[in-house]
């Protein structure tokens, strides 16, 4: 688990919150509504978070830690795999719409003006992970580049925009979720 000292009622709201800006966005979801829903008085919120953006930028922390543990876990669980293999279930973790890298997304094209060192956790979370995917482009193909990583992350962020279009629409996005990537490692 990430390594936020927090109290249990403190980080029930900040879960709570997590899922509310999931749902609805950033700016969607204001103070009063956290309070209202999670019954904590406005001065536990502020003694616990200060502000919305100490709120947002503790969530995003959460989830960038939550997202650098299950990929150590993976390159460490499945160190004697196929790299493809890997690079598949980091693919897979990003994509779930319901995984903690959906918030971060979402915090790309929301937060950038209004809260930029929210903002900023999010450009070091995908820094971070340029560098994890380049290192094990690497094992593939020696050649591989930076901009290799980036095409496999925009891979990435292409699915999750494409899997949010076909649930709003209702269909079978399974089918269609790894040919992109499928593509991709064949090339590399």
């Amino acid at each position: 688990m990430p390594n936020l000292q927090i109290s249990s009622r403190a980080l029930s709201v900040l879960d709570y919150s997590r899922n509310l800006f999931n749902l609805y966005g950033f700016q969607e979801v204001g103070v009063d509504r956290i309070i209202r829903e999670t019954n904590v008085a406005k001065a536990t919120f502020y003694r616990y978070f200060q502000s919305k953006e100490k709120l947002i930028e503790l969530c995003l922390v959460f989830q960038k830690e939550t997202l650098e543990e299950k990929i150590s876990n993976i390159k460490t669980a499945y160190r004697h795999s196929n790299v493809v293999d890997q690079l598949r279930k980091i693919y897979l973790l990003h994509v779930d719409l319901n995984g903690p890298y959906h918030l971060l997304f979402k915090a790309i094209f929301e937060l950038e003006k209004l809260y930029p060192n929210a903002y900023q956790i999010v450009i070091e979370y995908r820094t971070w992970l340029l560098e994890q995917i380049w290192s094990l482009l690497l094992k593939i193909k020696t050649s591989a580049t930076m901009e290799d990583a980036a095409i496999f992350l925009f891979i990435i962020d292409g699915s999750i925009i494409d899997g949010s279009i076909v649930e709003l629409l209702r269909m079978n996005w399974g089918e269609r979720q790894d040919s992109l990537l499928d593509y991709f490692l064949l090339m590399i």
